[in-house]
């Protein structure tokens, strides 16, 4: 179970950061949370249901060359490992498995530049990866917990549990600016994985059923999406529903297709990948 580390509004204010950004790197100037409008609601609709390792403890998803990578971590009391993966979108099929152990709890990933960047949770290590092999090319230490990570074409967006998104340089894991991320009844925390789309963030919100989308411009949320009930209405898996119950098993995975303009979601121990379209 992740530590949950929020920041305070005083934080936000000041341009303090939480976990890894430098002292000197404040936070982005934001609008006054209390005339702010509440996040639009956001609907979607099921395209197709696949099949997904039900022992893959999903932090991240990403979609690149027409295949789904996912990255898992190797969270206590479950006897999983860290890995990362390479998936069939039309049949869930697992097509390749980098077994990573329980040395790191691994996080987010996302690929910029065909690197493969991986985050770890407390290890304060990113590794990075050629895409295709696997092959570790190169480590950069990083300051604080790592959660979620995206990129916008230039930059890496990192999230940390928190309510800040990192700018990073990705050559130099240098954190450049923080984005705190805010709706009408103030900062939002929890942000976890990301995925960027025409502009916007979209993250889950940990221990929650919701997606956000995120205007990096100043962080506020403009949308939000609520899949309550998702995985029980779709699925017959007692054992996982029971997880589900339980909150272990909760919503966490974003990958973007940019060519058929659907996502497809997950969460930790699911057996199923749904790849949906917004209405």
């Amino acid at each position: 179970m992740k530590k949950v580390i929020l920041c305070s509004i005083i934080a936000v204010t000041l341009g303090t950061a939480c976990n890894n950004a430098s002292p000197d790197t404040p936070a982005d100037q934001q609008a006054d949370p209390v005339t702010s409008s509440a996040p639009m609601a956001m609907t979607y609709s099921i395209v197709n249901i696949l099949p997904h390792d039900s022992t893959a403890f999903t932090q991240g998803l990403y979609w690149y060359k027409g295949k789904l990578y996912e990255g898992t971590g190797a969270p206590e009391p479950y006897r999983y490992t860290s890995s990362l993966r390479i998936l069939d979108p039309a049949t869930g099929k697992l097509e390749k498995k980098l077994e990573q152990g329980k040395d790191f709890f691994g996080e987010g990933i996302t690929i910029l530049n065909n690197k493969l960047y991986q985050l770890t949770w407390q290890n304060r290590k990113v590794y990075v990866y050629d895409p295709e092999t696997f092959k570790k090319t190169a480590e950069f230490d990083w300051n604080g917990e790592g959660w979620g990570i995206t990129s916008d074409g230039e930059k890496l967006l990192i999230s940390d549990g928190s309510n800040n998104i990192s700018v990073t340089n990705p050559e130099t894991m240098r954190v450049e600016r923080i984005i705190g991320v805010y709706d009408n009844n103030g900062p939002v925390g929890r942000i976890n994985e990301l995925e960027y789309i025409d502009g916007y963030l979209y993250a889950n919100q940990w221990e929650t059923d919701y997606i956000l989308k995120i205007d990096l411009s100043d962080g506020k949320v403009v949308g939000r999406a609520d899949f309550s009930g998702l995985l029980a209405r779709n699925t017959k898996e007692n054992v996982q529903l029971e997880k589900y119950r339980q909150g272990s098993a909760v919503l966490n995975g974003i990958a973007y297709d940019s060519t058929s303009k659907n996502l497809y979601i997950t969460g930790k121990l699911w057996p199923n990948i749904f790849e949906i379209k917004w209405q």
